[in-house]
């Protein structure tokens, strides 16, 4: 079954960065685009960033482009979210997430202390 494991989040001070990791497995890696959510306290899950199979197309929300930069590696079966200047808003529980699965793992805190 897929399967995503969530990992490198925890407490970091405003303007800080922070590397995110996602495995995944129990499906084709390669052939599956894949995203970042986030979800912060009292708020509805957000999409961060998402990447295409080979890596070559990104997209961002407005909120972190220019300082999240997602990408993957298909030998590994992992993606990554590196963030950077991090903000209190940027505080929440993130997520990654394959095209077409609706399967979410146990996400990593990320908190930005200002």
């Amino acid at each position: 079954q897929v399967q995503l494991v969530e990992s490198g989040g925890g407490l970091v001070q405003s303007g800080g960065s922070l590397r995110l990791s996602c495995a995944a497995s129990g499906f084709t890696f390669s052939l599956r685009a894949m995203y970042w959510y986030r979800q912060a306290p009292g708020k509805e899950r957000e999409m961060v960033a998402s990447v295409s199979t080979a890596g070559g197309t990104t997209n961002y929300a407005d909120s972190v482009k220019g300082r999240f930069t997602i990408s993957r590696d298909n030998a590994k079966n992992t993606v990554y979210l590196q963030m950077n200047s991090l903000q209190p808003e940027d505080t929440a529980v993130y997520y990654c997430k394959p095209s077409v699965y609706d399967v979410w793992g146990q996400g990593t805190q990320v908190t930005v202390s200002s």
